[in-house]
């Protein structure tokens, strides 16, 4: 292997990397018409693993190699998959009963040292949902209902860091997992079409995620990258119980109209902004790594890759109403969408105590059947 940037390949299988995994669209509600199998979105990183011999390769979903992250996987991959094999999955961190996503990035990291030490202390774990081929059969062209049953069999002895997601035909049990799955940390429910093929890149699957609003403060934006005529985005913020504003994410994904008019709208709110402003700290300091829950806004991490991370305070007098998936920590686990601006809203309302607390589920739930096949 070559390193994460990229990979030597040298032996041959039916379906050889790189491949680009099958996608799925976002819905808002799971479909009721149609012949579908449902499973758990999970809350990690999407990994092909292929394995020939005692050559293994894990995949990222951008062509990369993640072998030298996740050291502790490769033995265990040797040890149950098929010999001569290609998997489609997810990488997930288990802490307490809950994935942990903000643990699994900490995984991605560059020094050795650093990666052999977090494998011992935050292990992975896999999380398989297709196969694409097995021996010299590229399967990719079956139905997924029979590619799901033969995942099933290749699995049936499989054990712990390698999962079998659960799976079901039955709609009432997947509205019942998108309900009480979240408190374990995943994302909602794909559904799949039975008779579905793999196709690779192509959003052929469906995702219904969890949505909800609330009201954040506007405390600074960031330039477009086309330049100072245009806003990126909007950087948002909410009070803790101390009263202090902490930086919970962004709000961005605006026309390109938007994003002009906004610059005339935010022009009077950046005068002063920078003089009693909550995060002044952060602005007068260069951009450091920071892995805590309080993230400065405009911190560099390995997953940036060297965007422009600087930002342009404003006065923390707007208010925004946005839509979030859910909460990462004390931040939003994805880029907030923007609904409203909320005029009648005083910033000092803005606090987590709005928020929405999901109740924990344990992950041991989700497995209550050790083989997780299709009824």
């Amino acid at each position: 292997m070559a390193g994460d940037q990229g990979y030597d390949w040298t032996v041959q299988l039916p379906v050889n990397p790189p491949v680009q995994p099958m996608l799925a669209k976002r819905v808002s509600e799971l479909p009721l018409v149609g012949n579908w199998i449902f499973e758990p979105k999970w809350d990690g990183f999407r990994a092909l693993v292929f394995r020939d011999g005692d050559e293994i390769l894990i995949q990222s979903r951008d062509a990369k190699s993640l072998n030298r992250y996740f050291p502790e996987l490769l033995e265990v991959l040797r040890a149950q998959l098929p010999a001569r094999c290609v998997f489609d999955g997810e990488i997930v961190v288990a802490k307490n009963g809950a994935l942990d996503f903000e643990a699994l990035q900490l995984r991605i990291h560059p020094a050795a040292s650093r990666v052999k030490l977090l494998s011992q202390e935050i292990p992975a774990s896999i999380v398989l949902f297709d196969v694409l081929c097995e021996g010299d059969r590229d399967l990719r062209g079956m139905a997924f209902q029979e590619r799901r049953l033969r995942l099933e069999s290749l699995l049936s002895s499989s054990m712990a860091p390698i999962h079998l997601t659960p799976a079901t035909n039955d709609l009432t049990v997947a509205a019942d997992w998108f309900r009480r799955f979240e408190g374990a940390g995943l994302d909602g429910v794909i559904a799949k079409p039975v008779l579905g093929t793999y196709e690779p890149n192509k959003r052929v699957m469906v995702k219904v995620k969890h949505e909800r609003d609330c009201d954040c403060v506007v405390a600074g934006f960031r330039w477009h990258k086309k330049g100072d005529t245009a806003v990126g985005s909007l950087l948002l913020g909410l009070f803790d119980s101390s009263h202090s504003l902490q930086h919970v994410g962004v709000c961005a994904s605006f026309t390109d109209r938007v994003r002009q008019e906004l610059v005339e709208y935010l022009a009077s709110y950046r005068h002063g902004a920078l003089a009693d402003h909550p995060w002044k700290h952060w602005a007068e300091h260069e951009a450091t790594n920071s892995e805590g829950e309080h993230r400065r806004p405009g911190a560099q991490s390995r997953w940036s890759q060297g965007k422009d991370m600087s930002w342009e305070p404003l006065r923390p007098e707007l208010v925004v109403e946005v839509a979030y998936d859910h909460m990462q920590g004390s931040r939003f686990r994805h880029t907030a969408q923007f609904r409203r601006w909320r005029t009648d809203k005083q910033p000092s309302d803005c606090t987590y105590a709005q928020l929405e607390v999901v109740p924990a589920q344990e992950l041991s739930e989700i497995f209550v059947n050790s083989q997780n096949r299709l009824p």
